[in-house]
């Protein structure tokens, strides 16, 4: 009997799950990576930046102030996984043109916006986040953004 193979998007967006296993941010595990013809280019998750203390170490300033997810992302130690995904390709001279980003969550409109100039072309994403404004302008820029759902893709309106 033959074993079903799961489809592309099936499986790069399991790999993002392993991927965020990696992240420090005490509120949220994120993980991204980048796909150019069905090739990883990159990858990324949410923590503090290299060499610093992570957040477990020092803790949630965001928490602490009890600042609810989606806003004042500005006071977050950690760059976000979408970020670090953009940044570790930039870093090792790949480009990220013409790519596409699976992400275990919506991106919030900083990572939008890093998203539109990066090149990127579509948007897979499975979790939710409170951030209307990048979904607005991932459209209004014409960069695909699709809700992941384990059966089927769905676009988002």
């Amino acid at each position: 009997m033959e074993e079903k193979r799961p489809s592309w998007d099936e499986y790069f967006m399991e790999i993002t799950k392993l991927i965020a296993t990696r992240s420090t941010c005490l509120r949220r595990k994120v993980g991204a990576l980048l796909v150019k013809d069905k090739r990883i280019i990159s990858t990324g998750y949410n923590g503090a930046p290299s060499g610093l203390p992570h957040c477990a170490e020092v803790g949630c300033l965001r928490d602490k102030l009890k600042i609810p997810s989606g806003q004042r992302q500005e006071i977050c130690r950690g760059l976000h996984a979408e970020q670090n995904a953009v940044i570790q390709a930039a870093l090792h001279g790949i480009s990220t043109k013409g790519t596409i980003l699976y992400c275990t969550h919506q991106p919030c409109v900083t990572c939008a916006k890093i998203i539109i100039n990066s090149g990127i072309i579509k948007v897979i994403f499975k979790g939710n986040y409170p951030d209307k404004l990048a979904s607005q302008m991932l459209k209004e820029a014409g960069v695909e953004l699709i809700k992941w759902e384990e059966e089927k893709c769905l676009r988002t309106p």
